[in-house]
């Protein structure tokens, strides 16, 4: 009899086959979605209107990752969300099955091999390193050791213009107090050989510009890192006359969308030479002040441009003075919600409620341009609506690419329904392709399993 561990347990998971090996289970059950490479039998179940995402995996591993997973959930920050692991498995011959570790699909995310099926620009990869930098930021200022940082391992979502990037796999994850340099330097030399990897797979089979150079792409990452890391922890000294200068390490820090909870200020015994470093940062600057503003509950970047619009509104309609909840709320209900209104139904699903509102912005001021005067705001969305929107495919569950010949950088996508009628895609994982990969034990499956085996002989 299997055995449910969930914090929010789905009942309609329970008459699921799981007598059956995952990769055995009926097509009635799954759909087909795109995926990034995985060690392990990685399916997408659908539930009602879920979608879930069920890996098979050794018991150890598959409780180390749900609980870790529901700690970087906890903390805000951007990874899968945990359902529940499903153990004592057994076929009906009595042939124990590895456990099966639930997650939720991420909604409207795009992983990377979709992103890549049909090529993208350049400008286009250096936004997914950005995302894939911040994230890999993000992790280690809360003492998250990833220890298997690839785009495999990583899923995109749109964010106004930019991309963010979100934890898929903790599975080699750790949780520390603080991390040491050599523990970030180990993430940053795992993302070096990964990424390296992936980009000449990508480039091999003609998916990656001819421009880009994997050596070069990785290199940037790196030093991006380096970059952000420094503005994030970096010790700033500076005479005492400058103590502007502290502000001015405060907005910037909030400029790349990060708070500042503590700053370490340290003065030497005349006075003279300041000394600050930021203590304790979190994430999240934007969405957090749209969050409490309005209730919207979007990405980063989306968050700074419907706040960008809240504040053009506020001056626009001369209420600067005005307590800044209630010119919210008035924005929300003349502004946001009657543009998505507008928004006939069938194409709600194609993006998210902040993406549609940042780019009918987007058309409204082209369209304004070409007019020469303001286009008001709900002729623009009718317009966005006609000719941009019902354009474009489905992102709500699956994602496929077009031509990169669109007016904005657009990911298409197609239906799930569609891609329940297409093979799932290659695993050469799965498929038992010669992949040559080094593993020395660390990530060899086998080994894995064998060890686990040896727990279990008392």
């Amino acid at each position: 009899m299997p055995r449910f561990l969930s914090a929010h347990p789905d009942a309609r998971l329970l008459p699921l086959p799981w007598g059956t090996p995952l990769a055995e289970w009926p097509a009635e059950h799954l759909v087909a979605l795109p995926r990034g490479i995985s060690r392990h039998v990685v399916r997408f179940i659908r539930v009602g209107n879920e979608v879930y995402a069920a890996k098979e995996v050794v018991e150890h591993l598959a409780m180390h990752e749900y609980r870790l997973l529901h700690d970087l959930m906890r903390l805000g920050t951007p990874a899968v969300e945990p359902v529940g692991v499903v153990t004592l498995r057994s076929t009906p011959a009595g042939v124990p099955l590895d456990p099966i570790l639930i997650t939720k699909h991420l909604q409207f995310s795009l992983p990377y091999r979709t992103l890549f099926s049909k090529g993208v620009r350049s400008d286009t990869v250096t936004r997914l390193l950005d995302a894939m930098v911040v994230l890999l930021a993000r992790l280690h200022l809360i003492g998250f050791l990833w220890g298997d940082v690839s785009l495999s391992n990583t899923l995109f979502r749109r964010d106004a213009s930019d991309f963010a990037a979100h934890l898929v796999d903790a599975e080699t994850g750790e949780f520390h107090d603080r991390l040491s340099d050599g523990q970030r330097e180990h993430d940053l030399e795992m993302a070096r050989v990964n990424l390296f990897g992936e980009f000449l797979d990508l480039e091999a089979g003609g998916l990656l510009d001819s421009a880009l150079d994997p050596e070069q792409l990785v290199d940037t990452i790196v030093t991006r890192y380096r970059e952000l890391w420094h503005e994030l922890t970096g010790v700033e000294e500076f005479d005492g006359s400058e103590m502007h200068r502290i502000e001015g390490r405060v907005r910037r820090l909030n400029a790349l969308g990060f708070d500042v909870a503590e700053l370490d200020i340290t003065t030497d015994i005349d006075g003279s030479t300041i000394r600050i470093q930021p203590k304790v940062v979190d994430a999240g600057h934007h969405a957090r002040r749209l969050m409490r503003l309005t209730g919207l509950d979007t990405e980063e970047n989306q968050a700074r441009r419907l706040l960008n619009d809240l504040d053009s509104y506020r001056a626009r309609t001369g209420q600067q003075n005005l307590d800044e909840s209630v010119v919210a709320h008035q924005w929300l209900t003349e502004c946001f919600e009657p543009v998505l209104h507008l928004v006939p139904e069938e194409f709600a699903s194609k993006l998210e409620p902040a993406q549609i509102y940042h780019e009918m912005l987007d058309y409204r001021w082209y369209r304004s341009e070409a007019a020469g005067h303001e286009v008001p705001l709900l002729e623009a969305t009718q317009g966005y609506v006609r000719d941009v929107l019902s354009h474009l495919p489905d992102e709500e569950l699956s994602v496929a690419p077009t031509g990169s010949d669109q007016p904005r950088e657009v990911i298409a996508a197609v239906s799930a329904d569609d891609l329940d009628d297409q093979p799932a895609p290659d695993d050469p994982w799965e498929t038992g392709e010669d992949l040559a990969v080094a593993t020395n034990g660390y990530l060899d499956m086998a080994a894995i399993r064998a060890k686990a085996a040896r727990r279990r002989v008392p």
